[in-house]
């Protein structure tokens, strides 16, 4: 496996690329003996230990930070569980959102109980395109979104989530996607990745107080959906 991208680094912190596929840390969940961790990656190559201080789906792609120490990570993490950390993702989903700009507030069930959490995602949309293809018996066409998303909470798989429950799916999620769409996107375009990408985290420095923003380039198979949905690339590096 090629070495991972780093694209942020001090003395404390530094964040990855990652790319779909890789999982942050090992988990009791996961049963594939072939599965590469972004914990165990980092740590061969660079040559020391490095500290999660959050976690991103297997199939999701981007920005991805740890801690160069325990102490550090003491400082940072616990602010992952209020607002004061931004993280905005990108995502290609099925059809036109009903509205540029809106909030889907919906609880989610936190497990086998359904005890239902509080769950909030802000989007904003950023393009649409119709395409002359039909990915349904419906239509002779089908229309997509770019959307930026922006999750006030951090419940289990919430965007891909809530965005089936407003039945705008994200193209290539296959737990809580339209397997009429991910079907439609492998045989059209081979295109087997879920297109949901972590793009930018900001936060405040514990020790310098600075403001950092990390911004994750969006990876190969997404930005070659967006040329087949006639997509500008500069709506990705603002």
């Amino acid at each position: 496996m090629r070495p991972l991208s780093l694209i942020f680094e001090d003395e404390d912190y530094l964040a990855i690329n990652k790319p779909p596929g890789v999982l942050v840390h090992k988990s009791a969940l996961e049963k594939d003996p072939m599965a590469a961790y972004a914990v165990h990656l980092l740590r061969e190559q660079l040559g020391y230990k490095v500290y999660p201080l959050h976690r991103i789906d297997r199939p999701t792609s981007g920005v991805l930070l740890f801690a160069k120490s325990s102490s550090a990570a003491s400082r940072l993490q616990p602010k992952f569980a209020g607002t004061s950390i931004k993280k905005h993702y990108l995502a290609l989903v099925r059809g036109y959102m009903p509205q540029d700009h809106a909030l889907i507030s919906h609880p989610l069930a936190k497990d086998m109980e359904h005890e239902l959490q509080q769950a909030v995602t802000e989007y904003w949309t950023l393009a649409e395109a119709e395409i002359p293809y039909a990915s349904s018996d419906r239509y002779p066409s089908s229309r997509y979104s770019l959307v930026k998303i922006y999750p006030h909470t951090g419940r289990m798989h919430q965007i891909r989530r809530h965005f089936a429950h407003i039945r705008h799916y994200v193209i290539g999620d296959t737990t809580h996607g339209d397997n009429k769409q991910n079907r439609f996107f492998e045989s059209h375009f081979q295109m087997r990745n879920l297109l949901l990408h972590a793009w930018k985290l900001k936060f405040q420095h514990p020790e310098s107080q600075e403001e950092i923003q990390i911004q994750a380039e969006v990876p190969e198979h997404f930005h070659r959906m967006m040329e087949h949905m006639g997509w500008e690339p500069e709506l990705v590096y603002s």
